[in-house]
């Protein structure tokens, strides 16, 4: 029999957990190098039991990441045998297809031993600016994405392999920033380790073993808990994802088969990788199936090893939602962040309160930016960018916001020091939000350009792009109207968002982000809150008219009531 926990004890002990994460994830905060980190939060920290069974990870984590981690490090920890490890050990890979499944994600995990005793693992992934590789989504394989890091052991009983941190330095394009980057990893699991023995010894116990047992298990009962309100049943759904300019465009199938409190999912069916860097590797691609799930059925239980336990996943080895080596996969959130949204779709009829309509920031929009200033010096820059987001049956969307991925939006301060470029401007865009009762999120728009004067960079400033939207724009849900379409315009004319863009001094750039899908009949839309809309620039006075059938005087703003009751009249005649 395992040690018995209190429930107010187990409380304490369960929150202590995820505080002791969150002091790691705020180590990355205080020593990271790359903005990319600081300030998009593009990483995640988590710690397992000494089974690889994920006991927490940060409260900001990122889905994709801490998905693919809760598969991955199982894999990676049973490498060698429990035996085979010291304290002091560090570890370092990028594998895609062992973690979060592009070669930018770089995972350092760390054993944890209190009373020297193995009792856990520590890991955190960071999506690391510059990971060398041609950046660009139109690679053809992995070897074109940059350096791959197969397990090893960067420090070995707390001996540093000197030899991997050259290999590494030399196959970057900006070396300080990228070791700087790894030396954070090895802080925020340094940190984790520490107060995870803290609180050990604090508490009298001589291991985490029994404490895991308890906070999984009951996690998994109240994820199942939730699940059985949910009837039996086989619920599907399919998208359309784009591709580039002449290629047919990508079909996600997802078949869901509710039984009691097991969920079994099928992408059986989707279509077959890709010769672009859209493919999604197996762990990324569940990372979304469960992000979709964990948020309708349970969202406010913390996440660990138990809340995955009824979901069973398929997906057909060699399509591009499980694709095989050596496809290129740098770019694979551009097809696999749409996993949530298809599932929301299929689940909406029997969960209409619990899931969203389409979202602007589905997928992120990331751009890649790499040259050389005026004195000669390289830069590389990561930013990364959210549109509207869906709206659900009880609120509006917010603009600007990165969904399902869970990242900030780049400051425009931070992006102007770290690169040689100017923006000139960063608006929401108007009438962007899909129409609904509930609306969709807006749109932004971003406008830089590559100065032309003294402080002008070495032509070409570099630009690679993984985005989305530009053909197909985010849908909405039960009667709401869609978002409007991303566009990418370089001098005026339409760009390519799916290779790598070389820019030169005097070039300006715009890139619209799409506006989140709407929820519900427009024409339920409360007026007063139509004329909130039009005052805060969300919506035009010709929008209010045209998609919500409200009529507002375009000097004071104030509703004509009687004419807007017989234009929705005419409207919802027609």
């Amino acid at each position: 029999m395992g040690k018995a926990f209190d429930p107010v004890t187990l409380e304490i002990l369960w929150r202590r957990l995820i505080s002791i994460v969150d002091e790691a994830d705020g180590a990355v905060a205080r020593t990271a190098f790359s903005s990319l980190l600081r300030d998009a939060h593009d990483y995640t920290c988590m710690f397992t039991d000494r089974k690889g069974r994920e006991l927490a990870q940060g409260t900001f984590a990122t889905p994709g990441q801490s998905g693919a981690m809760a598969l991955g490090i199982k894999d990676l920890i049973g490498k060698l045998s429990l035996e085979g490890y010291r304290p002091g050990d560090v570890f370092i890979t990028n594998d895609p297809w062992l973690l979060a499944g592009h070669l930018n994600d770089v995972c350092v995990m760390s054993p944890i031993f209190f009373q020297d005793r193995l009792t856990a693992f520590t890991a955190c992934v960071f999506h690391h600016s510059d990971i060398g590789g041609r950046v660009s989504s139109d690679n053809q394989d992995v070897f074109e994405d940059g350096l791959f890091i197969p397990l090893v052991k960067l420090y070995d009983g707390g001996v540093l392999n000197e030899g991997v941190m050259e290999m590494i330095r030399w196959n970057v394009r900006t070396p300080d920033e990228v070791t700087g980057d790894i030396r954070s990893q090895i802080a925020a699991n340094h940190v984790c380790a520490e107060k995870i023995c803290q609180m050990l010894e604090e508490y009298g116990l001589d291991g985490l073993d029994d404490l895991a047992d308890e906070v999984i298990n009951r996690t998994e009962k109240s994820m199942r808990q939730s699940i059985s309100g949910v009837p039996d049943g086989l619920y599907a759904a399919e998208g359309i994802v784009e591709q580039m300019e002449g290629k047919e465009d990508i079909v996600i199938k997802v078949a869901i088969k509710v039984d009691g409190s097991d969920i079994e999912v099928d992408l059986g069916g989707s279509s077959p990788q890709v010769d672009w860097g859209g493919n999604v590797v197996f762990n990324f691609t569940y990372a979304y199936v469960f992000m979709a799930m964990k948020s309708m059925f349970d969202p406010d239980i913390p996440n660990n090893d138990g809340c995955a336990a009824p979901l069973r996943m398929s997906a057909p080895e060699g399509s591009v939602v499980n694709c095989r080596f050596p496809a290129a996969v740098a770019a694979r959130m551009q097809i696999g962040h749409f996993m949530t949204e298809i599932v929301y779709r299929a689940m909406a009829g029997s969960l209409p309160d619990r899931v969203i309509a389409g979202s602007g920031g589905t997928p992120a929009t990331m751009n890649v930016f790499y040259g050389r200033r005026k004195d000669g010096n390289p830069w590389h820059a990561v930013v990364i960018r959210g549109g509207g987001m869906g709206a659900s049956s009880g609120n509006d969307g917010p603009y600007d916001y990165i969904f399902p991925a869970n990242g900030a939006n780049t400051p425009v301060e931070i992006f102007e020091s770290d690169t040689p470029l100017i923006v000139e401007k960063r608006e929401i865009l108007t009438d962007s939000g899909g129409p609904g009762k509930m609306m969709g999120g807006q749109g932004r728009r971003v406008v830089f350009r590559v100065p032309d004067d003294e402080y002008a960079p070495i032509p070409p400033v570099n630009l690679g792009i993984q985005s989305g939207r530009y053909r197909y724009p985010p849908e909405g849900l039960s009667g709401g109207g869609n978002g409007a379409k991303a566009r990418f315009l370089v001098n005026g004319k339409k760009g390519d968002p799916y290779g790598l863009t070389r820019l030169n001094p005097g070039d300006r750039v715009v890139m619209d982000a799409a506006g989140g899908g709407g929820y519900g009949d427009p024409l339920e839309r409360d007026p007063e809150k139509v004329q909130g809309d039009v005052e805060n620039g969300y919506v035009s006075v010709a929008g209010a008219r045209d998609s919500y059938g409200v009529v507002i005087d375009p000097e004071t703003f104030e509703v004509d009531r009687d004419a807007t009751e017989k234009l929705r009249a005419s409207l919802k005649k027609e």
